[in-house]
Protein backbone atom coordinates (compact mmCIF):
# COMPACT_ATOMS: atom_id res chain seq x y z
CA UNK A 1 0.00 0.00 0.00
CA UNK A 2 0.84 3.88 -0.71
CA UNK A 3 3.08 5.43 2.32
CA UNK A 4 2.17 8.75 3.35
CA UNK A 5 4.44 10.96 5.77
CA UNK A 6 2.43 13.07 7.81
CA UNK A 7 3.67 15.83 10.65
CA UNK A 8 7.28 17.40 11.58
CA UNK A 9 8.29 13.55 13.63
CA UNK A 10 7.83 12.58 9.59
CA UNK A 11 5.71 9.67 10.54
CA UNK A 12 4.97 6.79 7.77
CA UNK A 13 1.46 5.42 7.29
CA UNK A 14 -0.42 3.34 4.85
CA UNK A 15 -2.54 5.85 3.11
CA UNK A 16 -5.53 4.01 4.43
CA UNK A 17 -6.17 3.31 8.36
CA UNK A 18 -8.52 1.07 10.57
CA UNK A 19 -10.55 2.59 12.95
CA UNK A 20 -11.22 0.18 15.65
CA UNK A 21 -13.60 1.55 17.96
CA UNK A 22 -16.66 -0.67 15.90
CA UNK A 23 -15.46 -3.62 17.09
CA UNK A 24 -16.02 -3.21 20.85
CA UNK A 25 -18.13 0.02 21.31
CA UNK A 26 -21.02 1.68 19.72
CA UNK A 27 -23.08 0.96 16.50
CA UNK A 28 -24.22 -3.15 16.01
CA UNK A 29 -23.29 -4.17 19.65
CA UNK A 30 -24.67 -7.45 18.88
CA UNK A 31 -22.07 -7.97 15.92
CA UNK A 32 -19.55 -7.02 17.85
CA UNK A 33 -17.44 -10.85 18.22
CA UNK A 34 -13.52 -10.22 19.68
CA UNK A 35 -12.49 -13.34 17.48
CA UNK A 36 -13.62 -11.75 14.65
CA UNK A 37 -12.13 -7.85 15.12
CA UNK A 38 -9.06 -9.89 15.78
CA UNK A 39 -9.52 -11.43 12.03
CA UNK A 40 -9.85 -7.79 11.19
CA UNK A 41 -7.15 -6.58 12.29
CA UNK A 42 -4.69 -9.05 10.96
CA UNK A 43 -6.46 -8.78 7.30
CA UNK A 44 -5.64 -5.35 7.39
CA UNK A 45 -2.13 -5.26 8.60
CA UNK A 46 -1.81 -7.87 5.86
CA UNK A 47 -2.74 -5.67 3.07
CA UNK A 48 -0.71 -2.79 4.23
CA UNK A 49 -2.94 -1.03 6.53
CA UNK A 50 -0.91 -0.22 9.14
CA UNK A 51 -2.19 2.60 11.18
CA UNK A 52 -5.00 1.38 13.93
CA UNK A 53 -6.95 3.94 15.55
CA UNK A 54 -8.37 3.43 18.99
CA UNK A 55 -8.86 5.51 22.08
CA UNK A 56 -9.01 4.65 25.96
CA UNK A 57 -12.58 5.75 26.56
CA UNK A 58 -13.95 3.00 23.36
CA UNK A 59 -15.71 0.33 25.84
CA UNK A 60 -13.79 1.97 27.81
CA UNK A 61 -10.77 0.68 27.85
CA UNK A 62 -12.05 -2.89 26.22
CA UNK A 63 -11.07 -1.76 22.58
CA UNK A 64 -7.12 -1.25 23.89
CA UNK A 65 -7.43 -4.12 25.69
CA UNK A 66 -8.72 -5.53 22.03
CA UNK A 67 -5.92 -4.22 19.92
CA UNK A 68 -3.49 -5.29 22.62
CA UNK A 69 -4.32 -8.79 21.41
CA UNK A 70 -3.01 -8.38 18.35
CA UNK A 71 -0.07 -6.35 19.00
CA UNK A 72 1.38 -9.47 20.81
CA UNK A 73 2.46 -11.40 17.57
CA UNK A 74 2.54 -7.81 15.32
CA UNK A 75 3.68 -4.67 17.01
CA UNK A 76 6.61 -4.35 14.38
CA UNK A 77 3.42 -4.23 11.61
CA UNK A 78 1.10 -1.36 13.15
CA UNK A 79 1.49 1.88 13.89
CA UNK A 80 -0.69 2.49 17.13
CA UNK A 81 -2.87 5.49 17.75
CA UNK A 82 -4.76 5.91 20.76
CA UNK A 83 -6.38 8.80 22.90
CA UNK A 84 -6.75 10.61 26.07
CA UNK A 85 -9.05 12.97 27.62
CA UNK A 86 -11.86 12.17 27.71
CA UNK A 87 -14.09 9.97 30.27
CA UNK A 88 -17.38 8.36 29.98
CA UNK A 89 -20.33 9.32 32.23
CA UNK A 90 -23.27 7.67 32.73
CA UNK A 91 -25.13 9.96 30.49
CA UNK A 92 -22.47 12.16 29.18
CA UNK A 93 -18.45 12.09 28.06
CA UNK A 94 -16.53 14.28 30.76
CA UNK A 95 -13.55 16.04 29.58
CA UNK A 96 -10.23 15.46 32.06
CA UNK A 97 -6.72 17.33 30.90
CA UNK A 98 -4.95 17.39 34.37
CA UNK A 99 -1.80 16.80 33.73
CA UNK A 100 -1.66 14.21 36.46
CA UNK A 101 -4.33 12.33 34.86
CA UNK A 102 -2.81 12.17 31.47
CA UNK A 103 0.48 10.88 32.42
CA UNK A 104 -1.62 7.52 34.52
CA UNK A 105 -4.15 7.08 31.11
CA UNK A 106 -0.65 7.09 28.99
CA UNK A 107 0.51 4.23 31.63
CA UNK A 108 -2.35 2.73 31.46
CA UNK A 109 -2.92 2.54 27.81
CA UNK A 110 0.47 1.72 27.33
CA UNK A 111 -0.42 -1.80 29.79
CA UNK A 112 -3.31 -2.57 27.70
CA UNK A 113 -1.94 -1.98 24.01
CA UNK A 114 1.27 -4.36 25.73
CA UNK A 115 3.56 -2.41 24.12
CA UNK A 116 6.25 -0.06 25.34
CA UNK A 117 5.23 2.91 23.06
CA UNK A 118 2.06 4.71 21.66
CA UNK A 119 3.21 6.00 17.67
CA UNK A 120 0.79 8.77 17.72
CA UNK A 121 -1.22 10.28 20.96
CA UNK A 122 -4.18 12.06 20.32
CA UNK A 123 -6.12 14.58 22.60
CA UNK A 124 -9.71 13.77 22.29
CA UNK A 125 -11.16 16.73 23.99
CA UNK A 126 -9.42 19.59 25.33
CA UNK A 127 -10.81 19.91 28.61
CA UNK A 128 -12.66 23.65 29.57
CA UNK A 129 -11.34 23.96 32.75
CA UNK A 130 -7.47 22.95 31.92
CA UNK A 131 -5.51 25.78 30.33
CA UNK A 132 -4.97 23.65 26.76
CA UNK A 133 -1.26 24.16 27.06
CA UNK A 134 -0.86 22.65 30.23
CA UNK A 135 -2.82 19.23 28.90
CA UNK A 136 -0.05 19.43 25.95
CA UNK A 137 2.50 20.13 28.09
CA UNK A 138 1.74 16.82 30.10
CA UNK A 139 1.58 15.04 26.97
CA UNK A 140 5.12 16.49 25.42
CA UNK A 141 6.91 15.07 28.62
CA UNK A 142 5.79 11.88 27.38
CA UNK A 143 7.42 12.13 24.27
CA UNK A 144 10.48 13.10 25.93
CA UNK A 145 10.17 9.85 28.15
CA UNK A 146 9.98 7.71 25.44
CA UNK A 147 6.37 6.52 26.27
CA UNK A 148 5.24 8.27 22.78
CA UNK A 149 6.62 9.02 19.78
CA UNK A 150 4.09 11.63 18.58
CA UNK A 151 1.06 13.93 19.11
CA UNK A 152 -2.60 14.40 17.73
CA UNK A 153 -5.28 17.07 18.33
CA UNK A 154 -8.83 15.88 17.92
CA UNK A 155 -11.15 18.62 16.36
CA UNK A 156 -14.09 19.63 17.54
CA UNK A 157 -16.41 21.94 15.86
CA UNK A 158 -17.92 25.04 17.30
CA UNK A 159 -21.52 23.84 17.46
CA UNK A 160 -20.48 21.36 20.12
CA UNK A 161 -21.63 22.09 23.24
CA UNK A 162 -24.76 23.58 21.31
CA UNK A 163 -26.22 20.15 20.91
CA UNK A 164 -29.21 19.71 23.42
CA UNK A 165 -28.63 16.69 26.09
CA UNK A 166 -24.30 17.51 25.16
CA UNK A 167 -22.42 16.40 28.15
CA UNK A 168 -19.59 18.82 29.77
CA UNK A 169 -17.69 17.78 26.98
CA UNK A 170 -19.75 18.66 23.90
CA UNK A 171 -21.29 15.00 23.80
CA UNK A 172 -20.57 13.83 20.24
CA UNK A 173 -23.69 12.62 18.59
CA UNK A 174 -21.49 9.57 17.55
CA UNK A 175 -18.93 8.25 20.73
CA UNK A 176 -15.52 9.30 19.53
CA UNK A 177 -16.45 11.32 16.64
CA UNK A 178 -14.48 14.64 15.61
CA UNK A 179 -17.21 16.74 16.21
CA UNK A 180 -20.90 16.69 15.72
CA UNK A 181 -21.55 18.78 12.73
CA UNK A 182 -22.84 21.93 10.99
CA UNK A 183 -25.89 21.96 8.85
CA UNK A 184 -25.39 20.83 5.78
CA UNK A 185 -26.48 24.08 3.94
CA UNK A 186 -23.07 25.26 4.28
CA UNK A 187 -21.40 22.05 3.17
CA UNK A 188 -20.09 23.36 -0.33
CA UNK A 189 -19.54 26.95 0.85
CA UNK A 190 -17.48 28.37 3.80
CA UNK A 191 -17.91 26.58 6.90
CA UNK A 192 -18.92 29.48 8.77
CA UNK A 193 -16.01 29.14 11.88
CA UNK A 194 -16.49 25.71 12.13
CA UNK A 195 -13.35 24.79 13.71
CA UNK A 196 -12.22 28.41 14.60
CA UNK A 197 -12.30 27.42 18.22
CA UNK A 198 -10.26 24.32 17.64
CA UNK A 199 -7.80 26.27 15.24
CA UNK A 200 -6.72 28.58 18.10
CA UNK A 201 -5.99 25.39 20.12
CA UNK A 202 -4.14 24.20 17.99
CA UNK A 203 -1.82 27.48 17.51
CA UNK A 204 -1.63 27.66 21.43
CA UNK A 205 -0.35 23.98 21.87
CA UNK A 206 1.69 24.70 18.40
CA UNK A 207 3.91 26.41 20.96
CA UNK A 208 4.58 23.93 22.98
CA UNK A 209 4.76 20.65 20.91
CA UNK A 210 4.72 19.96 17.26
CA UNK A 211 1.40 19.36 16.20
CA UNK A 212 1.91 15.66 14.35
CA UNK A 213 -1.81 14.96 13.12
CA UNK A 214 -5.51 16.27 13.37
CA UNK A 215 -8.50 14.09 13.67
CA UNK A 216 -11.78 15.14 12.40
CA UNK A 217 -14.70 14.26 10.23
CA UNK A 218 -14.44 14.42 6.09
CA UNK A 219 -16.44 12.50 3.73
CA UNK A 220 -18.30 13.57 0.86
CA UNK A 221 -21.23 14.06 2.83
CA UNK A 222 -19.49 15.68 5.43
CA UNK A 223 -17.06 18.20 3.98
CA UNK A 224 -16.87 21.15 6.20
CA UNK A 225 -12.92 20.55 7.08
CA UNK A 226 -12.34 22.17 3.95
CA UNK A 227 -12.79 25.16 4.35
CA UNK A 228 -10.42 26.60 7.56
CA UNK A 229 -9.05 22.86 9.00
CA UNK A 230 -7.63 21.29 5.97
CA UNK A 231 -5.99 24.34 4.77
CA UNK A 232 -4.14 24.99 8.52
CA UNK A 233 -2.74 21.41 9.23
CA UNK A 234 -1.78 21.48 5.26
CA UNK A 235 0.55 24.99 5.29
CA UNK A 236 1.97 23.53 8.29
CA UNK A 237 3.12 20.03 7.51
CA UNK A 238 0.37 18.39 9.96
CA UNK A 239 -1.15 15.31 9.15
CA UNK A 240 -5.33 15.14 8.72
CA UNK A 241 -6.52 11.99 9.91
CA UNK A 242 -10.07 11.76 8.06
CA UNK A 243 -12.77 10.13 10.65
CA UNK A 244 -15.60 8.74 9.50
CA UNK A 245 -15.20 8.99 6.02
CA UNK A 246 -17.60 6.67 4.62
CA UNK A 247 -20.71 8.16 6.70
CA UNK A 248 -20.91 6.54 9.39
CA UNK A 249 -21.84 3.71 6.85
CA UNK A 250 -24.30 5.75 4.97
CA UNK A 251 -21.61 5.96 1.90
CA UNK A 252 -20.99 2.08 1.64
CA UNK A 253 -24.74 1.85 0.21
CA UNK A 254 -25.45 -1.00 2.46
CA UNK A 255 -27.80 0.61 4.95
CA UNK A 256 -31.33 0.49 4.00
CA UNK A 257 -33.95 3.25 4.50
CA UNK A 258 -36.32 2.12 7.28
CA UNK A 259 -34.40 -0.92 8.08
CA UNK A 260 -33.73 0.77 11.58
CA UNK A 261 -30.51 0.12 13.88
CA UNK A 262 -29.97 -1.36 17.35
CA UNK A 263 -31.25 0.52 20.37
CA UNK A 264 -27.89 1.29 21.22
CA UNK A 265 -26.91 2.32 18.16
CA UNK A 266 -26.58 6.15 17.69
CA UNK A 267 -27.51 6.17 14.73
CA UNK A 268 -31.14 4.76 15.54
CA UNK A 269 -31.53 8.74 17.62
CA UNK A 270 -29.90 10.43 15.09
CA UNK A 271 -31.72 13.08 12.50
CA UNK A 272 -29.26 12.40 9.67
CA UNK A 273 -30.31 8.52 10.46
CA UNK A 274 -34.13 8.60 10.16
CA UNK A 275 -36.02 6.60 7.06
CA UNK A 276 -37.16 9.88 5.37
CA UNK A 277 -33.61 11.39 5.74
CA UNK A 278 -31.52 8.44 4.52
CA UNK A 279 -34.13 8.39 1.32
CA UNK A 280 -33.69 11.70 0.82
CA UNK A 281 -29.90 11.46 0.92
CA UNK A 282 -29.91 8.50 -1.57
CA UNK A 283 -28.73 10.54 -4.77
CA UNK A 284 -25.42 10.83 -2.62
CA UNK A 285 -25.07 6.70 -3.00
CA UNK A 286 -26.47 6.73 -5.91
CA UNK A 287 -23.76 9.38 -7.51
CA UNK A 288 -20.68 7.32 -5.68
CA UNK A 289 -22.46 4.24 -7.56
CA UNK A 290 -22.22 5.47 -10.86
CA UNK A 291 -18.27 6.70 -10.48
CA UNK A 292 -17.70 2.74 -9.15
CA UNK A 293 -19.91 1.46 -12.21
CA UNK A 294 -16.90 3.11 -14.59
CA UNK A 295 -14.29 1.61 -13.07
CA UNK A 296 -15.14 -2.12 -13.21
CA UNK A 297 -17.66 -4.44 -11.37
CA UNK A 298 -15.44 -4.86 -8.60
CA UNK A 299 -15.35 -1.24 -7.24
CA UNK A 300 -17.70 -0.06 -4.52
CA UNK A 301 -19.10 3.40 -3.27
CA UNK A 302 -17.05 2.57 0.01
CA UNK A 303 -13.96 2.87 -2.25
CA UNK A 304 -14.75 5.67 -4.50
CA UNK A 305 -16.29 7.86 -0.87
CA UNK A 306 -12.64 7.07 0.14
CA UNK A 307 -10.41 7.39 -3.24
CA UNK A 308 -12.36 11.34 -2.76
CA UNK A 309 -10.92 11.55 0.65
CA UNK A 310 -7.44 10.65 -0.50
CA UNK A 311 -7.18 12.95 -3.22
CA UNK A 312 -8.19 16.17 -0.83
CA UNK A 313 -3.72 16.16 -0.46
CA UNK A 314 -0.89 14.08 0.21
CA UNK A 315 -1.23 14.26 4.08
CA UNK A 316 -5.03 12.94 4.25
CA UNK A 317 -5.46 9.34 5.96
CA UNK A 318 -9.01 8.11 5.93
CA UNK A 319 -9.79 6.08 9.21
CA UNK A 320 -12.50 4.44 8.04
CA UNK A 321 -14.42 1.94 10.97
CA UNK A 322 -14.54 -1.75 10.34
CA UNK A 323 -15.57 -4.88 12.23
CA UNK A 324 -15.31 -7.43 9.18
CA UNK A 325 -12.04 -8.53 7.57
CA UNK A 326 -13.93 -8.33 4.15
CA UNK A 327 -14.98 -4.46 4.88
CA UNK A 328 -11.08 -3.63 5.70
CA UNK A 329 -9.65 -5.50 2.70
CA UNK A 330 -12.60 -3.75 0.72
CA UNK A 331 -11.38 0.05 2.14
CA UNK A 332 -7.69 -1.37 1.87
CA UNK A 333 -8.16 -1.20 -1.73
CA UNK A 334 -9.40 2.11 -2.54
CA UNK A 335 -5.59 3.91 -1.75
CA UNK A 336 -5.16 2.00 -5.51
CA UNK A 337 -8.54 3.52 -7.30
CA UNK A 338 -7.77 6.66 -9.13
CA UNK A 339 -10.05 8.91 -9.68
CA UNK A 340 -10.81 11.04 -12.89
CA UNK A 341 -11.19 14.60 -13.38
CA UNK A 342 -14.83 13.37 -14.69
CA UNK A 343 -15.12 11.21 -11.36
CA UNK A 344 -14.23 14.26 -8.92
CA UNK A 345 -16.27 16.96 -11.25
CA UNK A 346 -19.50 14.26 -10.89
CA UNK A 347 -18.98 13.91 -7.04
CA UNK A 348 -18.78 18.03 -6.58
CA UNK A 349 -22.29 18.12 -8.11
CA UNK A 350 -23.99 15.66 -6.27
CA UNK A 351 -26.54 17.40 -3.86
CA UNK A 352 -25.14 18.20 -0.35
CA UNK A 353 -26.89 16.07 2.15
CA UNK A 354 -29.76 16.51 3.55
CA UNK A 355 -30.76 16.40 7.71
CA UNK A 356 -29.44 18.47 10.29
CA UNK A 357 -26.14 17.12 12.48
CA UNK A 358 -27.24 19.00 15.54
Amino acid sequence: MERRTIGAAALEVGAIGLGCMPMSWAYTTSQQRGDRSLRTVNAALDVGVNLLDTADMYGPFTNELLLGRALKERRADAFVSTKVGLLVGEQHLVANGRPAYVRRACDASLRRLGTDVIDLYQLHRADPEVPVEETWGAMAELVSAGKVRALGFCAVGARATRRPGAGAAGSPAFPGSAAPRAAPAAARGPAGGLYEGTIRQLEQVQQVFPVSAVEAELSVWSPEALSQLLPWCEARGVGFLAAMPLGNGFLTGRLTPGEGFEPDDPRARHPRFTAEMMAANQPLVAGLRRVAERHGPSTTPAQVALAWVLGRGPHVVPVPGAKRECWAVENAAAADLELSERDVAEIAGLPPARGSWD
